[in-house]
C-alpha cells in the first residue's frame, strides 16, 4: 500500500484547469501554424482573435505566443499530478509556474489592450483559466508546504 498523501481537492483543480487551459493553446497553436483567420472569433470592432493572433505581440524572442502556452500547459498538468501533491519542491515549482504564467498574463492583457487595441476571446479564455490557476495555487501552496514539512519531521523522527 502507497503511503502517499491523498491528491489535494485544490490540485484537482487546478489539474482540470490545467487540461482546460491546454486544450486551449494546443486550438491556438494548431490555428497559429494553419491558417490564423479561421479562428472561430469574431472579427469586428474591439473583439478581433485574427488581428491579435498574428500580431508582432503574438510572438515573444521569436516564440508564438501559443506555443508557450502549451509549454505553460503542460507543466501545469505535470506539477499538479497526485505524486507532485506530495513533493516540497514540486510544490515550490508549481507556485514558481503559476506566477510566471501570470506575469505573461499580464504583459499579453496590457499588449492587447494597449498596444493592439483588439480582444482575442480564446486567448481570454487563457487569460481567467491562467489567473484561477496562480489565485488557487497562492492560495492552497502554503498551507500545503507547512504539511508537507510536518509530514516530512515526522518520518525523520521515525526513522
Amino acid at each position: 500500500m502507497d503511503n502517499a498523501p491523498a491528491w489535494p481537492k485544490s490540485l484537482r483543480v487546478v489539474f482540470v484547469l490545467a487540461l482546460t487551459g491546454l486544450a486551449i493553446s494546443t486550438y491556438l497553436t494548431y490555428i497559429h501554424f494553419t491558417s490564423p483567420a479561421s479562428l472561430a472569433c469574431a472579427e469586428n470592432g474591439v473583439i478581433n482573435c485574427t488581428k491579435v493572433t498574428t500580431s508582432a505581440q503574438s510572438y515573444i524572442m521569436g516564440v508564438p505566443v501559443s506555443v508557450l502556452g502549451l509549454v505553460y500547459f503542460v507543466a501545469m498538468v505535470l506539477l499538479s499530478i497526485p505524486r507532485a501533491a506530495c513533493s516540497y519542491v514540486l510544490s515550490i515549482a508549481r507556485l514558481a509556474t503559476a506566477s510566471i504564467g501570470m506575469i505573461f498574463v499580464l504583459y499579453l492583457l496590457a499588449a492587447e489592450l494597449l498596444t493592439i487595441r483588439s480582444i482575442c476571446l480564446w486567448c481570454s479564455a487563457v487569460h481567467v483559466v491562467s489567473f484561477a490557476i496562480f489565485v488557487i495555487t497562492v492560495l492552497t501552496t502554503p498551507p500545503l508546504l507547512a504539511r508537507l514539512s510536518k509530514e516530512s519531521e515526522k518520518n525523520e523522527e521515525g526513522s
